[in-house]
């Protein structure tokens, strides 16, 4: 499942697409100020951003800016009341990829969401793969060469987390922001469960992988040693 960050600070406004989205199939967690915003995206890999220009902290866009200017290229779906074709035009040019103006119908939003998920340069890949195995978001699988293994939802955005570092460390707290999100309460736990279940999947699919812990640092993607 899909799950993209909303920084929207209207409650009513909040609520209201959280559930547009949900009901299409698409996690969504909510921010309502800039600030808590840009520390959670540059530590999340959201899959898209629903991001609203009026803002209690500044404009949405400048936030937008602040993500592009660091190379965060998250597609970017802008909400504002404001219709003028230069503020759409400034939207765009700033780094927004689409511009969406109140009012409007939530499903009208739900397929604008979509159609940025849809975008394979920002998904980086539809099947991401790294050493010896494929993910498969579509279905919800992990393969090597011919076997395949089920996924489920959390480990699925774990796992895409760890192939798309290629074999960098990956923060313990990066891997629980993008299984679980910020707004969800997660068990003390409830990473180290997913690791284990994780582990005995590659196993299950004959990978040469291994998810490795780098103690104080996070977890990498390695090649287990060779048995003597």
């Amino acid at each position: 499942m899909n799950r993209i960050a909303l920084i929207e600070d209207h409650d009513r406004m909040a609520t209201l697409v959280c559930k547009a989205l949900v009901g299409a199939g698409i996690e969504t967690d909510v921010f309502g100020r800039v600030d808590v915003a840009w520390h959670a995206l540059r530590r999340t890999p959201y899959a898209a951003l629903v991001i609203d220009r009026g803002l209690p902290d500044g404009d949405g866009l400048e936030l937008v800016r602040r993500l592009r200017a660091v190379g965060t290229r998250t597609p970017c779906l802008m909400l504002t009341a404001r219709d003028a074709l230069h503020d759409r035009v400034d939207g765009l040019e700033s780094g927004a990829d689409d511009y969406l103006v109140k009012p409007f119908p939530m499903e009208e939003l739900v397929a604008r969401v979509r159609a940025l998920l849809r975008r394979p340069a920002e998904l980086l890949s539809l099947s991401p793969a790294y050493a010896d195995i494929c993910i498969h978001p579509d279905n919800g699988t992990m393969t090597c060469d011919s076997e395949a293994v089920t996924l489920a939802p959390a480990e699925l955005q774990i796992m895409l987390c760890l192939v798309r570092s290629g074999g960098q460390t990956v923060r313990r707290s990066a891997l629980e922001s993008a299984a679980w999100g910020l707004s969800e309460a997660v068990t003390p736990n409830a990473l180290d469960v997913a690791l284990h279940r994780l582990r005995k999947k590659l196993q299950a699919v004959g990978s040469a992988l291994q998810i490795a812990n780098a103690r104080g640092r996070g977890y990498a993607l390695l090649e287990a040693p060779l048995a003597t």
